[in-house]
């Protein structure tokens, strides 16, 4: 966008980019070479769901004084974190369009499903990355000309080929990656009631020989519990690290080196087929998602976890899985996603919805 004549993008940011606790990401943002035009403080120091309920308060406040100063032609929303809610609400109210990437996707043991369709239904422009997505946006009552298959743009990171190399990767992790190493990524279960039900076992299946390497979870209702127990077992495991943060570039550069990703995180789903990197996927969380073939479901019990990180580290289970055409695009997202937005139509058109026909729906209607 930043290299498209016609657009003139603006970026703001949120959440947990602006919390050390979180490794304060904006410092990559910056360094990656994008001005930040605002910087909103919103997410609280909090492991709890009313934490989460406030953080979309806060965020709405500050986001409404923003965009009703700056009123942009359209905003431009990614995904399903529970915080995009508060730009959609306030640009909803002040009639700015908005559009949507990665709507249509499934995720059902998460409240993201729900955000993510909310999404949907609020955005006039559709950036879906899977065919599969955009058949379902479709199915909502989309119309046709708003929905666009453009990919994930987490993809573009490895289809610019500029991953770090051995050196520069040991220096960063402090140890070189192989394929014996576990990467472990496990998010709260936001739909659960209690949210980190499934980590007991998640983390008694990682008492194998293996090197883990454990990412931080979401900032989500119990995340610092997790946080806690991941850095306890690091604690008591010389064979085990925990990094709060990794840029693109370097996690990217570990996954490529990696033997088996462990967890619940929509990286293992969407972006390890790019490298035909075998994942364990554990639990409800990715439930009902587009799926290739290095994907492997498991329930989230400790014995069902560890007997399929055997098989993902198997040789030739990894060998089975060259040539994997990752369903989620080539990485080209980013490129598609300026056309699309350059060559929308101006407001009214734009915010104008049109209800498309009934079909058979099985109730009766005028």
């Amino acid at each position: 966008m930043k290299e498209h004549p016609d657009l003139n993008p603006r970026l703001v940011v949120t959440g947990a980019h602006l919390s050390p606790e979180f490794g304060e990401t904006v410092t990559e943002i910056e360094q990656a070479g994008f001005a930040i035009e605002e910087k909103i403080e919103c997410l609280l120091s909090s492991d709890t769901d009313v934490g989460m309920a406030r953080t979309i308060g806060l965020a709405t406040l500050s986001l409404a004084d923003y965009l009703g100063r700056t009123r942009p032609d359209i905003l431009l929303l990614i995904a399903d974190r529970y915080e995009m809610l508060a730009p959609a609400s306030a640009a909803l109210a002040l009639r700015i369009p908005m559009a949507h990437i990665e709507g249509g996707e499934i995720s059902e043991g998460a409240i993201d499903d729900a955000v993510r369709n909310a999404l949907t239904k609020l955005a006039h422009v559709h950036l879906t990355p899977t065919a599969a997505a955009a058949a379902r946006v479709l199915a909502m009552g989309e119309e046709r000309w708003r929905v666009h298959q453009v990919g994930a743009p987490s993809l573009d990171h490895i289809a610019q080929g500029n991953l770090p190399c051995d050196r520069e990767l040991e220096e960063a992790l402090g140890f070189l990656p192989n394929r014996r190493t576990c990467v472990a990524a496990m998010h709260p279960v936001t739909l659960q009631e209690r949210t980190t039900i499934e980590a007991e076992s998640f983390f008694r299946s990682l008492e194998g020989p293996e090197r883990v390497v454990f990412c931080f979870p979401n900032a989500d209702a119990g995340s610092r519990q997790l946080i806690a127990t991941a850095r306890n077992f690091c604690d008591n495991n010389r064979r085990a690290d925990i990094f709060v943060n990794l840029s693109p570039r370097l996690y990217w550069g570990l996954l490529a080196r990696a033997g088996v990703l462990v967890g619940n995180s929509s990286s293992g789903i969407m972006e390890t087929p790019s490298l035909q990197l075998p994942t364990v996927n554990i639990g409800h969380r990715q439930h009902g998602r587009t799926r290739a073939a290095n994907i492997i479901d498991v329930a989230a019990d400790a014995g069902a976890i560890r007997n399929a990180i055997v098989t993902a580290l198997d040789p030739e289970f990894r060998s089975s899985l060259t040539g994997l055409v990752n369903p989620y695009g080539d990485g080209s997202a980013g490129e598609k996603i300026a056309e699309v937005l350059a060559a929308a139509p101006g407001r009214e058109i734009l915010l104008h919805k049109k209800a498309l026909p009934l079909g058979d729906t099985g109730f009766a209607h005028d």
